[in-house]
């Protein structure tokens, strides 16, 4: 079988035979042209701290040692910031020997600065599901710097499948971008694409916003409800850098313009500690067609979530701040991001989640 990322037509073959399962009939909006949304089940388990099961134990082991009350999802709650929370699935996996699986937030769930990362029986890592699993999923959630109302079968999450190899090599990078350009300006190539950040922007001093440290709770389920200023500060400057603050989480952009092929998807790479003391994604995946002109792209920007650490750290315009590693599908899928699917952030510049109105 052809190694590569999973299409939407074979995780929809991988739920028919029931490879991917779930308690609730699943609904036709959950896979994605290279992943499937994964939701969130009837009960929250409020946890003593965040933890990995390890080899030998189940997630319902160490609730058993960590848990203090249950919460029902059911007519919606509230997730406190600052607290863990431990969220059985919908969905289990019965995987076939050769398939991973491999998760991350979903692009607004990363803007909330809402920290959510999936846990399975037997793991020693976050987000990752290995070679044949069979078991359920759990979701960790910690909301970071707004307090959150969530509800049963929101989609918080979404998962990726893998078969064999995937990632492309630079050489093969370099020729994907010769043949049709992957990125504006010119590519720097190195372990995957790097991107840097933009703070000169071509029109006024807005670079990003930074979240408000007391601000109110957020319905997960409220599409462009709240004022960006209750919940934001804008960040602006003319100087071509800003200060980090320790601890604060910011939204800001790439200066490049990104594209994903149809026959391609990528994943932002974690943050290298060489490159500064910050964080600089919570949300990694990118689909088939992001930025891709024939499905609406031209060219879609990255949006940045960055959390400074220990030291104030200065940030300068076009710094390289982190890299895509591209993966290859298996074939192209049948939908692409932003032409059949619904697609918030096709074409994006500097944007908040789709919770808050335009500023």
């Amino acid at each position: 079988m052809k190694q590569g990322v999973l299409t939407d037509s074979e995780i929809s073959a991988m739920i028919d035979a029931g490879a991917i399962s779930a308690t609730a009939p699943f609904d036709p909006g959950q896979i994605q042209p290279a992943s499937l949304d994964l939701r969130l089940g009837t009960v929250a388990f409020r946890v003593r701290a965040s933890f990995l099961t390890g080899r030998a134990r189940t997630v319902a082991d160490r609730l058993n040692d960590f848990k203090m009350h249950e919460i029902d999802l059911t007519q919606g709650a509230v997730l406190e910031k600052g607290c863990v929370y431990v969220v059985p699935l919908l969905e289990r996996l019965t995987l076939p020997q050769g398939t991973t699986g491999a998760a991350s937030a979903k692009s607004s769930i990363g803007r909330l600065d809402l920290l959510t990362r999936i846990i399975t029986d037997n793991g020693h890592e976050f987000d990752r599901v290995p070679d044949g699993y069979d078991g359920p999923l759990y979701v960790e959630i910690c909301p970071q710097s707004f307090s959150v109302i969530a509800q049963t079968g929101q989609m918080l999450n979404q998962i990726i499948f893998r078969r064999g190899q995937t990632v492309i090599s630079d050489n093969e990078l370099a020729t994907l971008h010769a043949k049709s350009p992957i990125v504006s300006g010119d590519a720097v190539i190195s372990g995957g694409l790097g991107f840097s950040v933009d703070l000169k922007p071509e029109t006024g001093t807005l670079v990003g916003y930074r979240a408000k440290p007391h601000a109110g709770v957020i319905d997960l389920a409220k599409l462009a409800h709240y004022d960006p200023a209750d919940y934001w500060e804008e960040v602006r400057t003319n100087t071509g850098w800003i200060i980090l603050d320790p601890g604060a989480f910011y939204i800001l952009v790439s200066r490049e313009a990104i594209v994903i092929p149809p026959d391609h998807a990528a994943e932002m790479a974690p943050y290298i500690a060489m490159v500064g003391e910050f964080r600089v994604h919570y949300a990694g995946f990118f689909d088939p067609g992001f930025g891709w002109a024939e499905a609406g792209g031209t060219g879609s920007r990255g949006v940045l979530e960055v959390r400074c650490h220990e030291a104030p750290f200065v940030l300068e315009h076009g710094q390289i701040v982190g890299r895509l590693v591209y993966e290859k599908m298996t074939q192209a899928p049948k939908t692409l991001y932003g032409r059949e699917i619904k697609s918030n952030y096709q074409g994006q510049g500097l944007k908040l989640s789709k919770h808050f109105s335009a500023p």
